[in-house]
């Protein structure tokens, strides 16, 4: 089915997606330049102290698992901007009806409807790996 979003909601929320994109593309380079400044591991290691390893360790951790999620929704804005591209965005990829515009508008990389999602997340709760 296909949904009938204007083609000026559609350059808006392509916009909106590259916007997206570029921020979070800035946001992992400045992550990855303050962790090579930090040196957390180096820090601890010339410390010898249990819990500055512990302390440098969750914080390496804090900082990988940060650039996982940025990274995560880089794929996810792609993926949207591949819909786009192909006529499918906005529909849901589970049942195939249109996804509210207001969910699109909080959510640009929505993939599912309402419903859907619901039911994806009731059936896939514990799935994934913990996250903060």
């Amino acid at each position: 089915m296909s949904v009938e979003l204007s083609e000026q909601q559609l350059d808006e929320f392509k916009k909106q997606l590259k916007a997206q994109y570029l921020q979070l593309r800035e946001e992992i380079r400045q992550n990855l330049l303050r962790s090579d400044n930090e040196n957390f591991k180096e820090l601890a290691g010339s410390v010898h102290d249990v819990s500055d390893e512990a302390l440098a360790d969750l914080l390496v951790d804090i900082n990988n698992a940060t650039i996982d999620r940025q990274i995560q929704e880089i794929r996810d804005i792609d993926a949207a901007l591949l819909r786009i591209a192909s006529k499918t965005y906005g529909e849901c990829i589970d049942c195939q009806q249109p996804i509210a515009v207001q969910r699109l508008q909080a959510y640009p990389t929505a993939k599912r409807c309402l419903s859907c999602q619901e039911v994806y997340e009731r059936t896939h709760a514990g799935n994934k790996t913990p996250s903060i």
